[in-house]
This record gives C-alpha cells, sequence and structure tokens, in this order.
C-alpha cells in the first residue's frame, strides 16, 4: 500500500472516530445540507426574483438547514426552454416557467397561456384556485414526473411598437417578437402580424437594432426590462392574463420526505401569493410612470381584437379539448 492510500486510510479513520465521538453518523453529515438550484429568466429587481429568495430562505429555515437554494435569474442557467429541460434530467431542481412552456410537455396546462382565455384577472384567479387546475397540474405530474406547486400573476401582456395600434388592422405585417412557445404566437397570427421567436435575454437589443419592430409583455417587465427606451408605444391590448408555474423537477421531489414536500409547497404558494400581489399593484401604478418617461400609453379597444382570436381557442394550435375549455371558460360565471 502507498504512503498516500495510508494516510487517506487514517484521516477517513480519524474523521469516522471524531464523528461518532459526537454524536453525528455519516448518514446524517450527508443530509445535513443538500444545496438545490432554482432558475428563471427574470431580472434581479422584479418581485419574482425578490419572493425566489425569500423562499430559498423559508425553505432553509423550516427544514432545519436540509436544504439551502441559490436561486438563478437572468437567463443564468439558460433560457426558458433549457430550464424546463433540466427539470427532468436533475440539471435544475425548481424553476419559474410560463404555462406556454410547460404546455410543450403537456398540451392542457397551456391553456392558461393562451390569448383571451380569461376575461379578466378574478377568472384568472378562479382557475388558479379550481379544481381544474388541480387536474390539469395532476396530468402534467403523470407526463413528466415534475411537480407544479404554485401559480404566480405576471401580468397583462400589452404591444410595444414604435407606431400607435388600435385596431388589429394596424398589426397587418408587424413583425413582431414572442417567446419561443407556439401559444404565444396565436394572438399575432390571428391578427395577421408576423410573430418572431427571440429569446428574453436578447429582446431588447432586437428592438434596438430593429430585427422585430414590437414586442408584448406586462407593464413590469417592459419596465424591468427598460423597453420603453427603444420604443415608443404601449398599446393597452391585455391579449394574455398570464401567469408563471412554479415547478419542482421530478429527480427532487422524488427524494423529498412527505414533510418536506408539505414545506415546499406551502413555502412556494405563500411566495406566489405575494407575487400576485406585488404585480397588481405595479399594473396599477405603471401606466402614469411611462407616461412620465415620455413613452405613449394607448388605450385600445380590446373587443376587435378579442373577436379575432377567440375563434381560435380551439383550432390547430389547442392543445387541449373542448372539455376543458368549456370548463374553464365556465368558472366564475
Amino acid at each position: 500500500m502507498s504512503h498516500t492510500s495510508q494516510r487517506q486510510q487514517t484521516l477517513v479513520r480519524c474523521l469516522t472516530a471524531a464523528m461518532l465521538a459526537t454524536g453525528v453518523s455519516i448518514a446524517g453529515v450527508a443530509q445535513a445540507q443538500e444545496q438545490l438550484s432554482f432558475a428563471h429568466v427574470y431580472e434581479t429587481s422584479e418581485p419574482y426574483h425578490e419572493w425566489a429568495l425569500w423562499a430559498a430562505d423559508e425553505i432553509e429555515e423550516r427544514t432545519d438547514g436540509r436544504y439551502t437554494i441559490e436561486v438563478h435569474p437572468a437567463s443564468s442557467l439558460g433560457k426558458e426552454a433549457d430550464i424546463n429541460e433540466g427539470l427532468g434530467l436533475g440539471t435544475v431542481d425548481l424553476i419559474f416557467t410560463g404555462n406556454q412552456f410547460a404546455g410543450r410537455f403537456y398540451g392542457p396546462i397551456g391553456i392558461a397561456g393562451a390569448p383571451y382565455m380569461f376575461r379578466d384577472f378574478d377568472h384568472w384567479q378562479a382557475y388558479a384556485d379550481s379544481e381544474l387546475f388541480e387536474e390539469i397540474s395532476q396530468g402534467y405530474e403523470d407526463e413528466t414526473g415534475n411537480v407544479p406547486l404554485a401559480m404566480n400573476y405576471y401580468g397583462r401582456r400589452h404591444v410595444t411598437s414604435n407606431e400607435p395600434i388600435d385596431t388589429p388592422e394596424d398589426m397587418e405585417d408587424l413583425k413582431i417578437r414572442t417567446p419561443n412557445a407556439p401559444m404565444y404566437m396565436m394572438f399575432p397570427e390571428a391578427v395577421g402580424a408576423n410573430p418572431t421567436p427571440i429569446a428574453f435575454a436578447e429582446v431588447y437589443l432586437a428592438l434596438q437594432q430593429g430585427v422585430v419592430d414590437a414586442q408584448e409583455n406586462p407593464l413590469p417587465t417592459i419596465r424591468a426590462k427598460a423597453f420603453h427606451e427603444v420604443q415608443d408605444y404601449i398599446n393597452l391590448t391585455g391579449h394574455i392574463t398570464d401567469s408563471l408555474i412554479t415547478i419542482a423537477g421530478g429527480p427532487l421531489w422524488n427524494r423529498l420526505s412527505e414533510e418536506d414536500r408539505q414545506i415546499f409547497r406551502e413555502v412556494y404558494a405563500e411566495a406566489g401569493e405575494r407575487i400576485t400581489q406585488d404585480i397588481l399593484q405595479q399594473e396599477e401604478e405603471l401606466a402614469a410612470w411611462f407616461e412620465e418617461q415620455g413613452t405613449t400609453v394607448n388605450e385600445v379597444d380590446t373587443g376587435p381584437f378579442r373577436e379575432a382570436v377567440v375563434p381560435h381557442h380551439n383550432g390547430e394550435a389547442a392543445t387541449w379539448d373542448q372539455e376543458t375549455y368549456d370548463r374553464l371558460q365556465a368558472i366564475g360565471q
């Protein structure tokens, strides 16, 4: 045996003896702390990041330090499609993601990301709290092994542009950036625009350089990403009442105890409620703020836009059945 091997064995024996002397088992040390990764594509200034950090602290405290969570913002672990893939691979443990991206893996969950699917915020909230969403979440878990933990309000999405948009005809041939998920393209396609998928982190530059003429996002996101610096108009189309799902990867969920699973559910549900309240408040305040910055906030009659889109709800792009659609529309009626 080499001197190196002898020294290694001696060191292991000494460490083992020390742990036994203090009543700490080797298994206990292994379990003492596991570092998890939480990935999202949003800026550190946004409520999603703030409450993800809060949740990380809460989980560490409530699990007595068994789990620590490092939050990776602003696409630092990859684009949204990448982090969704990472959940099943175990390279990422937790994420925020749009319904439309989750819908790539289980179609029905994408219904909450379709344009003009919800009448208003209250309809969205009723869906988020409904048995229908629970059933759809279970279907997603059965299909992917990953587990939805909470819904987080993202805001009503509006079109920004350098020319005012008042009617669907104003969007004819408009080159508009959308996220790279089919459901985001339903609205621009219904009004004759040209949807152009571009990664979130690259949108500002694409607008600045004229690669695209427009984009669409909620008011808090428009501010966080400073899109108002490179767009003259915010047109209040409100075409998607959007949300993010907090999802735990199957590999993580499978090794959590029932007690710890409950802690994760409770913490992320509470974080979701706080995110939702923050976004609602920002939506109330931001129109005036944008006007102060010199951006024109354009009030739009959304009726004609809705009329153009609704016939597409159960068309070729739909990834849900008619019964699911009818149940969702009946909620809160």
